[in-house]
């Protein structure tokens, strides 16, 4: 959510700012909803002082035994009482269209996010690790792990498309990346382990920005709670509606979950293979900061999401999006991108965002600065830590061999009972 008083002393870099999102000037109009508000709210006040004063007056009306002027004077309250609700309910309904406004725009990008229209404009920051050179011909993740127990077939008999049975090995290995993601984010890198709800409430999904410009690319049940499309939803929601004290901060959160998205946007997209899924698990890093923490702690969030692809042995880079390609909530994202080898390429395996204060103004998550009485919005940040079905296709390409097999990294092995490879 944006901040309404920065529109009216800002409104040029404000549409600068919408501008680089390709949306069109909404300052104006943002000021004017405002303005309606603001009346609204200053009828309401008048009519509240002098329902004040007009009662006042009743009671030394009674006291004197002016019955006429008692009489009269109670009339008065009675109208104004009538007119407050009017103006309150003209309050209420102001604030409401300017919410809904303000809540359907993105975040501000940071000064440094450069500008463009989609992923072709992004700038490489960094890179780690050579692309494999292969003396045989390069399978895809599909072929490779189709006779490693990865199974397309029986998964869309009972779900359809989108969805995948992993069986023996292969599900084991699934299962250690879950679990070596986790360890080494909570014994390394500080972040609390947390186990959440998977299902959350309008409130929830709205204060970390998926609604409700984004309610078709989420699940809902019949008796409407929402799926969690990453576990950043419930994490970052542990902060909502409270405030906090300063010294809490950083606050690190991780877990590991089942994440929920329809695609709806995808058609035609990564239809063959693990990549886009309406399944998949993951584990998520969301940091909780206060405002001169923020850029520091999304350097150190996107190093921790590194450190996974540096001990798998998965070449990557790392890239700093430009405003067109970033998510809604985000002011600043590095995506890492790993290597795959039968695409030729580089593909998003993870982004690490910095949301500032616009989540935390959704969420009505605060903080108060030690000897101040004020409390301020705290910043939020979150992160891939990583995607577990993308770092699975990543192995199964980088770590195959001639024969079929795949060369489980050392860092997995302690997680796989010792095994060394996956064999068909």
């Amino acid at each position: 959510m944006h901040d309404i008083r920065f529109i009216r002393e800002n409104p040029d870099a404000f549409d600068a700012a919408m501008t680089l999102r390709g949306l069109n000037p909404h300052a104006e109009r943002l000021i004017g909803l405002d303005a309606k508000r603001r009346e609204a709210t200053t009828r309401l006040q008048e009519l509240e002082t002098e329902r004040n004063a007009k009662s006042k007056e009743i009671g030394k009306a009674k006291a004197q035994g002016d019955d006429a002027r008692f009489n009269e004077l109670r009339s008065e309250v009675e109208r104004l009482k009538a007119a407050m609700e009017e103006a309150a309910e003209a309050a209420r309904t102001a604030e409401e269209v300017l919410n809904q406004h303000l809540s359907a725009l993105p975040n501000r990008p940071a000064d440094d996010v450069p500008e463009g229209a989609d992923e072709n404009d992004n700038e490489e920051v960094r890179g780690w690790g050579e692309p494999r050179q292969f003396d045989f011909e390069i399978r895809d993740h599909v072929a490779v792990g189709e006779r490693l127990g990865l199974d397309f077939e029986r998964a869309a008999a009972m779900s359809g498309a989108r969805f995948a049975v992993l069986s023996g090995p292969l599900a084991r290995l699934e299962r250690a990346l879950s679990a070596f993601m986790l360890d080494l984010q909570t014994t390394e890198h500080g972040y609390r382990e947390m186990s959440v709800p998977y299902m959350v409430r309008d409130e929830a999904l709205f204060g970390t920005g998926q609604l409700p410009k984004f309610a078709e690319d989420q699940f809902r049940t019949t008796d409407n709670y929402w799926l969690i499309p990453t576990a950043e939803v419930p994490l970052t929601n542990m902060v909502r509606d409270a405030i906090h004290a300063e010294g809490d901060f950083p606050i690190r959160m991780t877990a590991h979950t089942p994440c929920f998205r329809s695609e709806a946007g995808s058609a035609g997209r990564d239809t063959r293979g693990l990549i886009r899924m309406h399944q998949f698990h993951k584990v998520e890093l969301v940091s909780i900061t206060t405002p001169e923490q923020s850029d520091e702690e999304l350097e150190r969030m996107t190093n921790c999401a590194e450190e996974v692809l540096r001990r798998l042995e998965l070449p990557y880079r790392v890239m700093l999006l430009c405003a067109g390609d970033m998510g809604f909530s985000a002011r600043r994202t590095f995506d890492l991108e790993v290597w795959m080898p039968s695409q030729n390429t580089y593909r998003e395996i993870s982004s690490c965002s910095s949301c500032g204060d616009f989540q935390a103004r959704r969420m009505n998550a605060r903080f108060r600065r030690e000897g101040e009485k004020k409390p301020e919005y705290l910043h939020t940040l979150n992160g891939s830590g990583l995607a577990v079905g993308r770092a699975l296709v990543a192995i199964l390409e980088n770590h195959q061999n001639e024969d079929g097999s795949v060369t489980i990294p050392a860092a997995l092995r302690p997680y796989m009972g010792g095994l060394e490879k996956l064999t068909p």
